[in-house]
C-alpha cells in the first residue's frame, strides 16, 4: 500500500520572536528528516505566533515575517534539508489594493511551502473568522483557491496534498468543497486552535467527517503554548477516511508527530482511537491548560517569580498549586495577610499549603495598616470591608515593585460574573489563573489535583480543609459567601445560562430557574461589567470567557 511519511510539528512560538520561532521550526525539521519525513507542516502562524492582532496592519512586521520564511528556506537548503517540503504558517504583506481590499487590510494569513531553498507556493486562508476571540476579517485579506502540492511518496510516485488553514476546514464551501474534486490524496490542515473545554469533541469528529466526505486522510497540525489569554493545546492528529485515528500528538507540549499515512483504501489496522476519543480526562485537560497558560505568560514576559495572597481558601490554594506546577514552588511567593477577623484555620491552612507546595511564605498582618483608614475616614460596613482588601492589594503590589514578582489575582469566574470582588483590592494583579473557572469547577479541580498526587504517592498539594470549609472573604465576623450570594451550585447553573449561553433573563427563567433569583443574578452580572473591564487577563478555557469572547457596553439600560 502506498504511504506518505509526514511530520506534524506543534511548536510553541513567542509572538514576534522571528529568530527564536524559526529556530524551533528548524530543530523540528531536523528531527522530522531523521524520522524519514517527506512532508513537514507547522501550525498556523508558527513563524510569528498567533494571534498577531493589529500587527497585521504594520508593513514592517509583515515584511520581516516574509523575510524570515525566505531565510528559513535558505537555511534548510544549506543544511541539506532542501528536498523536504516544509509548510510554514505566517502572515504576509503588505499586499496592494485589489477587489479583496475594501476594508484596508494589507496582510494575508499564509501557509507557505519551502523547497530547495525557496518559497515555491503558498495557501492563503479563505474563511476569516469574525467571532469570539477572532478578528481576522478585520485584519486579513481572504484567499481564493485551494493549494495543492505534489510530495514524493514511499512507492517512488507522488502524492497530491491539499493545504488549507484552520477555519477553512469548518465551513462547507470554499477550499473544502474544492478539495473534494481536486484529486488529492491527503488534506493537510494547519491550525492555531485555542483550547476550550470539550473542543476536542468537535475537532476530531469534524476532521473525521471531512475525511469521509473527501475520501482521503486528514492531517491536522496545531500550535501549542500560551499567548496572553489564549492557550493552544497542540493535540495534532491524523485520521483516515474510515474514521480511524492513525496518529495523535500529546497536548500542551511541543512535539513532532511523525506518521506514515496510508493513501487510498486503508484498513483500520492498529488504531490509536482509544487514546483520544472517550478516554481523555477533562479535568486533567483544564489543569494542563491553566498551567501552560500561566507558565508561558510568566516565561514569555520575562518574570522571574510570582506573588499572591494566601487566604487559606480554595481559590488562592488552587492558584498557588497551578503556579507551583507551572514554574516550581521556589519561584512562587505566598503572603498571608490576616486581619482582625481572620480565623485561625485560615492562617494555618495558608501555611500548610505553602509547606506542601514548597512556596516562599510570609505573613503581613493588616490590622495596624487598616486602622488609620477607619479612624480618619470613619468607615463602616462595605467601605470598611473594602479597605481591608485594598490594603492587601497595596502589600502585594509593593512586594511586586520591590522584587519584580508578577502579582496573581485569585478571583474565579463566578465572582467576576457577579462582581463579588473589591476593585483595586483582591482584583489587584497582572494575571488571573482561574478567571475563566467557575467556583464549582475550582472545587472539582482541587479534588482532581489532590487525587492525582495521591495516585503518584505524593502529598496532596491542597489542604482538605481549604476544600471543605464554607468559602468566606472574612471581612467581618462570621461572614460567608452565601450570606449575599445564592448557593454556588445554583449560581453557576444560572450563570451558565445567562453568561455562557447568552439566554438572557427570559431564556434563563425558561430553563427552570426561579424568576426572582434570575433577576437578582442578572442584575449583579450587568452592573459588574465596569469591574471586569479593568480586570487582569487569564487563560480562556470556556467558549464564553470574559474579555474577547464577551464584549458588552458598560453604560447600558437592558430591558431583557
Amino acid at each position: 500500500m502506498v504511504a506518505l511519511n509526514v511530520s506534524l510539528v506543534q511548536t510553541n512560538p513567542v509572538l514576534g520572536d522571528l529568530v527564536g520561532n524559526a529556530a524551533q521550526i528548524l530543530d523540528a525539521v531536523r528531527a522530522s528528516a531523521a524520522a524519514g519525513a517527506r512532508l513537514v507542516a507547522t501550525g498556523e502562524m508558527a513563524m510569528t505566533g498567533y494571534p498577531i492582532e493589529d500587527l497585521a496592519a504594520e508593513p514592517a512586521f509583515l515584511q520581516a515575517a516574509d523575510e524570515a520564511v525566505a531565510a528559513l528556506a535558505a537555511r534548510l537548503e544549506e543544511e541539506g534539508l532542501g528536498e523536504l517540503l516544509v509548510v510554514v504558517g505566517h502572515p504576509s504583506g503588505p499586499h496592494g489594493r485589489d477587489g479583496r481590499n475594501a476594508r484596508g487590510a494589507i496582510a494575508e494569513n499564509r501557509a507557505s511551502v519551502l523547497h530547495r531553498g525557496r518559497v515555491v507556493a503558498h495557501a492563503v486562508k479563505h474563511h476569516l473568522p469574525n467571532y469570539g476571540v477572532f478578528d481576522e476579517y478585520r485584519v486579513f485579506l481572504p484567499g481564493e483557491r485551494l493549494l495543492t502540492i505534489d510530495v514524493p511518496a514511499e512507492d517512488g510516485g507522488n502524492a497530491r496534498v491539499g493545504v488549507i488553514i484552520c477555519e477553512d476546514l469548518w465551513l462547507d464551501e470554499g477550499p473544502v468543497a474544492e478539495a473534494a474534486t481536486a484529486g488529492i490524496d491527503l488534506l493537510l490542515v494547519v491550525n492555531a486552535s485555542p483550547f476550550e473545554r470539550g473542543k476536542d469533541g468537535a475537532r476530531l469528529p469534524l476532521a473525521r467527517r471531512r475525511a469521509a466526505e473527501i475520501g482521503v486522510p486528514v492531517a491536522y497540525v496545531n500550535l501549542v503554548g500560551g499567548q496572553d489569554d489564549l492557550v493552544f493545546d497542540g493535540g495534532s492528529f491524523v485520521v483516515a477516511p474510515d474514521g480511524a485515528l492513525l496518529a495523535r500528538a500529546p497536548q500542551f507540549v511541543p512535539h513532532v508527530l511523525s506518521a506514515s499515512i496510508p493513501l487510498g483504501e486503508s484498513d483500520r489496522g492498529s488504531d490509536a482511537e482509544g487514546d483520544a476519543d472517550g478516554d481523555s480526562d477533562e479535568l486533567a485537560e483544564v489543569w494542563g491548560a491553566l498551567v501552560l497558560g500561566l507558565r508561558d505568560y510568566v516565561e514569555k514576559n520575562g518574570f522571574g517569580s510570582v506573588v499572591l495572597g494566601l487566604s487559606g481558601g480554595i481559590d488562592s490554594a488552587v492558584c498557588a498549586a497551578i503556579a507551583a506546577d507551572a514554574i516550581g514552588g521556589d519561584r512562587v511567593h505566598g503572603v498571608s495577610m490576616p486581619s482582625r477577623w481572620s480565623s485561625e484555620h485560615s492562617r494555618s491552612d495558608a501555611e500548610d499549603l505553602a509547606e506542601r507546595l514548597g512556596l516562599h511564605y510570609s505573613t503581613e498582618p493588616i490590622a495596624d495598616l487598616v486602622r488609620p483608614f477607619d479612624a480618619q475616614l470613619g468607615l463602616e460596613g462595605v467601605a470598611a470591608e473594602n479597605v481591608q482588601a485594598r490594603v492587601r492589594g497595596v502589600i502585594l503590589m509593593a512586594k511586586s515593585n520591590q522584587a519584580g514578582h508578577l502579582v496573581l489575582t485569585t478571583g474565579n469566574k463566578t465572582e467576576l460574573s457577579v462582581g463579588y470582588s473589591t476593585i483595586y483590592g483582591d482584583s489587584v494583579g497582572g494575571f488571573a489563573p482561574i478567571k475563566d473557572v467557575p467556583k464549582t469547577l475550582v472545587w472539582a479541580l482541587a479534588r482532581w489535583r489532590n487525587a492525582a498526587a495521591t495516585a503518584r504517592d505524593e502529598m496532596p498539594p491542597i489542604p482538605e480543609s481549604s476544600i471543605t470549609k464554607p468559602p468566606s472573604a472574612e471581612l467581618r465576623p462570621g461572614q460567608v459567601d452565601q450570606d449575599s450570594l445564592p448557593p454556588y451550585e445554583l449560581l453557576d447553573a444560572i450563570l451558565e445560562c445567562y453568561v455562557d449561553r447568552r439566554l438572557g433573563r427570559e431564556g434563563t427563567i425558561a430553563a427552570g430557574f426561579d424568576p426572582a433569583t434570575v433577576e437578582r443574578v442578572a442584575g449583579l452580572v450587568d452592573r459588574a461589567e465596569w469591574k471586569r473591564r479593568q480586570g487582569a487577563i487569564g487563560p480562556k478555557i470556556s467558549g464564553m470567557a470574559f474579555g474577547r469572547d464577551r464584549r458588552l457596553p458598560i453604560t447600558v439600560r437592558r430591558a431583557v
